[in-house]
């Protein structure tokens, strides 16, 4: 008798009963195509910056003149910094904020190493002082996690 009443209430049901699995169905696959997308525009994201981040070493490549901006020794007292090398951290600390945003929204996969390679690059005399003139026009999170960078934290 059961048996019967369970047939009978999906025989008068059968069109809800499809509908809900239909509505079911496609929540998932669009879960799924959500996670796929979001893969996808993550990898996009970081491609861009490997990209951007080529460019901006290209030109420290391309102009000689710009190499002590990694010279551990730079005497500023000596020679002071020049608008190419001003020029050219500042473009590395604009691109290092994109970078920054990207990772804090999620926006790329993790960058293993990107604090590690803030500390080594503002170590450095030239773009340790630009950044102290500097880091007063950009936003107070960015500088915290530069300055956090910059003491060893956060590994």
């Amino acid at each position: 008798m059961e048996d019967m009443e369970g047939s009978q209430w999906i025989a008068e049901n059968w069109f809800d009963i499809l509908s809900a699995v239909g509505i079911v169905g496609g929540l998932f696959f669009t879960a799924v195509a959500l996670r796929s997308d979001t893969k996808t525009r993550r990898i996009a994201h970081l491609l861009t910056i490997t990209t951007n981040h080529r460019e901006i070493w290209k030109e420290y490549l391309r102009n000689p003149q710009l190499a002590r901006v990694l010279d551990p020794c730079a005497d500023l007292a000596r020679q002071p910094i020049t608008v190419d090398e001003k020029e050219f951290v500042n473009f590395v600390i604009l691109h290092l904020s994109s970078v920054y945003y990207a990772l804090r929204d999620e926006l790329v996969i993790k960058l293993e190493g990107v604090r590690r390679d803030a500390r080594s690059f503002f170590s450095l005399p030239i773009p340790q002082a630009i950044w102290e003139k500097t880091k007063g026009f950009q936003n107070d999170d960015f500088v915290a996690f530069v300055e956090e960078s910059r003491r060893g934290g956060y590994q």
